[in-house]
């Protein structure tokens, strides 16, 4: 690692009613990968806004390579050579590789074309990014468009480059061609601040940590020195107490409860045929590589996607559930995998969005008091914690984790007696991940049965008695017990069956 490259010192910055930062330090080295952590809260987004120039500090100074500088607008950051890449996309798919990287750099109205294209050529090969000039960005995977916008950055001489959550969207493979394009980048002198949930890319990829927690520092971290489990415990401000308890917890949530729900030869527009049942007080779940099917088959049970064919029983009761409202009078609530687009409406309330299925199970003719719904949603905000101004607030400000709480606020109002959790804990931050699956555990003592999907097969081990594994569309296995193991999944996913014991 070089010379230091980019310093702020004591930087301040509150909202009405909220200190997002107070007397916060960061520094970045040049040629050096530095993870920016925390919970969702932490103050992670808004340092990142203050030093692009998104948002003014109150107090503050930044410097780079030793030189203060004053950063009031985007524009300025870029001038001083700090570019950001986004979780999501910022550039135009409909356009070309080479038009994205150069689109509102050229100040002629002539585009010399060949120029461009052979300066884009140029970049990628030199940046080992498999995609051609010419090729339509929309073509491309979203890996690749995040590392054409990385060239973009590159080609404007950026000194300091932050990622901001830029695998959360990415398969195992596209992650690690991402971390070969930042170790390059590294090698060649660009400080690289990555921002990012998911602990085991940190401690592959980083070289320092900086944690923040409410809006303060915690302190600077060499990533050798820093156990996972301290960094967490810093994360928090606490003990992982919680998560020892869920580990004590791993695969031995019972069973043992009559029969729930039954599906046979149940297929959707989305899902192929397959058969599934839960039992009274059971958490299990759908495990898989993305594309498998394991989002299909809980939307097919909820009716979200169209119902093609099969049985479905609810305590031996054969039912018709063809769509949402059917499987909501039946007792089944559904938090969807895409929070953004199928869970919250942004600019409704936290209140308006956590009434929202009770009022539709109580039919829209018969609307509730603002007495009820401010009663109903007090109690959910206490018992969630979920962080929030009021319950008059947009949902849409509050951080990823409390989205998720507030959704998960919904269908716990409903009382169902069958809850999918498709991806409750993506995006979100260590504490929050842990209080839903402790949660979900402790709704499952209390008698709901729950369907759990997650990404991260330790979390899945940790929270499922019963795991059903599926690959390409089909279930390929089922796990318990002593089988619950994550060398038994990933065989199995691959095709191998699990170990013999």
């Amino acid at each position: 690692m070089g010379e230091i490259l980019l310093t702020m010192r004591g930087i301040c910055k509150s909202f009405p009613g909220v200190k997002a930062l107070n007397n916060v330090d960061f520094t970045l080295r040049a040629g050096e990968i530095h993870a920016l952590m925390g919970e969702n809260g932490a103050g992670k987004s808004t340092l990142i806004k203050v030093l692009t120039g998104v948002y003014p500090k109150d107090t503050g100074e930044i410097s780079v390579e030793g030189q203060p500088i004053a950063i009031h607008s985007p524009q300025d950051a870029q001038k001083n050579g700090i570019a950001t890449v986004y979780q999501e996309i910022t550039l135009c798919p409909n356009l070309t590789v080479a038009e994205n990287m150069f689109i509102g750099r050229n100040e002629n109205l002539v585009v010399d074309w060949g120029k461009m294209v052979k300066r884009s050529d140029e970049l990628l090969k030199n940046l080992g990014i498999p995609a051609r000039p010419k090729q339509q960005l929309g073509s491309c995977s979203i890996a690749v468009q995040q590392m054409v916008a990385i060239a973009r950055a590159v080609d404007m001489n950026c000194k300091v480059l932050i990622l901001d959550e830029p695998t959360s969207s990415l398969d195992d493979k596209e992650v690690e061609m991402l971390f070969s394009l930042m170790r390059d980048l590294k090698s060649r002198g660009v400080g690289i601040i990555f921002v990012t949930h998911f602990l085991e890319q940190v401690y592959a990829v980083s070289d320092r940590i900086t944690v923040l927690r409410n809006g303060e520092l915690v302190g600077e971290y060499v990533v050798e020195e820093l156990p996972q489990v301290e960094l967490v415990a810093k994360m928090m401000g606490k003990e992982l107490e919680g998560l020892s308890d869920l580990d004590k917890n791993r695969g031995k949530s019972s069973a043992a409860g009559e029969s729930l729900y039954e599906a046979e030869n149940l297929s959707s527009s989305e899902a192929k045929p397959f058969d599934f049942q839960i039992a009274k007080g059971e958490v299990n779940g759908f495990t898989g590589l993305l594309g498998s099917g394991r989002s299909e088959s809980v939307r097919a049970i909820f009716a979200a996607d169209k119902v093609t064919g099969g049985k479905v029983r609810m305590k031996g009761k054969q039912l018709n559930i063809n769509t949402p409202y059917q499987a909501m009078k039946a007792g089944i609530g559904y938090l969807p995998e895409d929070r953004k687009r199928d869970g919250i409406i942004a600019d409704l309330s936290v209140r308006e969005n956590i009434i929202l299925a009770l009022q539709v199970m109580k039919g829209f003719f018969h609307p509730m008091s603002k007495a009820q719904m401010s009663g109903f949603a007090d109690e959910y905000i206490r018992a969630l914690e979920i962080k929030t101004a009021s319950q008059d607030t947009p949902v849409g400000s509050l951080s990823g984790g409390n989205q998720q709480k507030v959704i998960l606020a919904r269908w716990l109002l409903t009382h169902p007696e069958y809850l999918i959790l498709d991806e409750p804990t993506r995006g979100i931050d260590v504490g929050t991940k842990t209080e839903i699956q402790r949660l979900v555990l402790k709704l499952a003592e209390e008698g709901m049965s729950i369907t759990f999907i997650s990404s991260e097969i330790e979390e899945m081990l940790r929270t499922c008695s019963r795991l059903i594994v599926m690959r390409d569309r089909k279930i390929v296995g089922e796990l318990k017990g002593e089988e619950l193991t994550q060398s038994n999944v990933m065989r199995t996913i691959a095709g191998g069956g699990k170990e013999n014991a």
